[in-house]
Parts: structure tokens; sequence; C-alpha cells
């Protein structure tokens, strides 16, 4: 059993393996000598390992399970590979944990058979003391080629947002859109990675969109979340429906996905692009977090024009700085 500190020894560790000591006894209020033998003690119980020595001295996870599986994409069953690779390593895990893994991973498992049009899908896991973390991928077209083309939209980028706001498919008659979104919801973190874009949900930080550059193929979804999370899937499917309902009826859209680097939010387009299938929910939280300021144009098109049309969407814009707050204000204003 792993108590409090002990797992705060993991989340610095797993943060950062240099100075750990010094760290552990400052978050504890721990003498030096204490903050040591909490470390001498995770050592020598295997869950962690050292390496150097003096100041060199750096800690890291130690992995107790690491497993990988290539599979043929035709006739593949998510559950098939839900059963043989992933529910045995997590097994002993509290059920809460249990639930959030099998929803997760077998829609990303479906989403890679129905979508990707790979020949393969391979899916690799580990476990530690602290948390365990799956990636599944495919050498497919790619998930936001296929959402661009499939939604006619200018640019790829366009398609992490469409994904953020959720109730997409490029398959409705065998997908409710659902998937990704829930489960980006419900892991400590869950990334994609395709062709040269990044999509990165950090629980408890920003949503972050990064361009790299290098192309690479197919789609690769990473999944990972901690083996004590008190986290359940019907606090977070219940988050986004309806009252007395229990339909996917609210979302939250990170507006900085919408605002490319080196791009302020001033022009109607850009409202445009933010508010596009906006109508299929009743409620949209639009998270100003990482976004300064917004032009006159875009606070119009969203809060008066939008809002106008749209009555019976309601839109509940948080985290505004003063100049984001006043020129939604100066917008509604205008109705």
């Amino acid at each position: 059993m792993i108590d409090d500190s002990m797992l705060t020894l993991l989340k610095l560790v797993s943060d950062d393996g240099k100075n750990v000591a010094i760290r552990l006894a400052a978050a504890q209020d721990f003498s030096r000598q204490a903050a040591s033998a909490r470390l001498r003690a995770a050592v020598a119980n295997g869950l962690i390992a050292k390496t150097g020595v003096g100041r060199g001295v750096e800690y890291s996870l130690v992995e107790t399970s690491r497993i990988s599986e290539e599979y043929e994409r035709a006739g593949l069953s998510e559950d098939h590979v839900w059963q043989s690779l992933l529910a045995p390593v997590v097994r002993d895990l509290p059920e809460n944990v249990r639930d959030i893994w099998r929803y997760g991973f077998t829609e990303m498992v479906n989403n890679a058979i129905d979508h990707s049009g790979s020949d393969k899908i391979k899916v690799w896991c580990a476990r530690n003391a602290l948390y365990t973390q799956v990636w599944v991928s495919d050498d497919g077209e790619g998930i936001f080629n296929k959402i661009q083309k499939a939604l006619q939209l200018y640019d790829p980028r366009e398609a992490i947002l469409e994904l953020a706001k959720g109730k997409f498919t490029t398959d409705p008659e065998r997908h409710s859109g659902e998937g990704i979104f829930f489960s980006s919801k419900m892991f400590d973190l869950f990334d994609i990675r395709s062709g040269s874009l990044h999509f990165m949900h950090d629980d408890g930080r920003d949503d972050l969109l990064i361009e790299r550059p290098k192309n690479a193929p197919g789609t690769l979804v990473v999944m990972r979340l901690l083996n004590n999370s008190k986290r359940t899937t019907k606090k977070i499917f219940d988050k986004f429906a309806a009252p007395e309902e229990y339909t996917f009826a609210k979302t939250i859209v990170p507006v900085k996905l919408g605002q490319y680097e080196g791009e302020k939010l001033v022009s109607r387009s850009q409202a445009k692009r933010l508010i596009f299938r906006f109508e299929k929910f009743k409620t949209v939280i639009l998270d100003f977090a990482g976004v300064a300021e917004i032009g006159q144009a875009f606070a119009d098109e969203v809060f008066r024009v939008f809002q106008k049309a749209h009555p019976d969407t309601k839109l509940a814009p948080v985290n505004m700085t003063a100049a984001v707050k006043d020129m939604v204000a100066r917008a509604k204003a205008g109705e």
C-alpha cells in the first residue's frame, strides 16, 4: 500500500528526477534526513531507481510491466485487444480506474480499426508504481487529414478544434463522435499525434497544439492515468450531460486552439471557425485560458451574431482576462 508521502515522492520523481530529497522535504515538511530515508525505502522496494553519484544522482520510476503487440487490422476486435493485452495489466487496480481504461482503450482501438485504413495496429503499455500509460498507433491516413477532408476544412489544424468540441465523426452510421472527447477528459494525459500536429490534453493545464518539424505518418494516441485516480466514467459523462437527461449536451472548447502561432483572434472568419457546430450543444463553455485579448469583430460574431441566431445554445465564457471580458461585454451590449 502506497501512503500519501510515498505518492508525493513518486510524483516528484515523475516530474523531475533531480534534487528529489530537497523537494520532498519542502513538499512534506520533512527533515532532509527523513526525506532521504523515504528515498532509500522507495529504492529498496523497487518503486524507483537511482543512477549517478553525488550531485549527479538522479531517480526514475521503475516499470513493473511493459508489453506490446502488433495486430492485423482486418477482422480485429477491440474487445480482443483489451482482454489479451491491457486487462491483465490493470486487473488489480481500483474498479473506477479499470472502467476508465476499458472505455478509453477500447474506443481508441476501435477508432484505429474503423477509421485508419492501416494494415496493422500496434498497441503497447507500461506501468509503474504511479501510473499506467498506453500507446495506440497505426500507419494509416492520419486522423487530422481525414477530418480535414470530411469537413472540407482549409487547414488540418482546424480538425483539432473539432475534436476538442466533440460530437464529430467521419462515420456517423457507426460512431457517435463522443469517444475521443470523453476519453480526453477521463485521462490525466491524452495526446494525439498525426502528421506534423500534436494535440495534448494534460489535466490541470491548458490544452496545447504543437506543430512539429517532422511529418509523421499515421496516428499515435497516448493515454496516461494515475493508478489510484479517483475519477470515474460516470462523473465525466454527467459533467457534460443536460440535467435530467443522458445526452451529450455540454462541451468545453479551449479557445486557444483556434489561435494559431503568430495570430490574434480578431476576425469574423476566425470566429466562424470557432463556433462551427456550436448549435449541436445546449451549453458551450468557452475557455479563454491562454488568450490575452480578442478583437471586436471576433467577439461580435461569437457573442452577438451567433447567439442571436441560436438562442437555444448557451455560451459561457470562462478564464477571461480583463481585456477579453471587456470585449465580450461590449459585444453582448450590442444585442
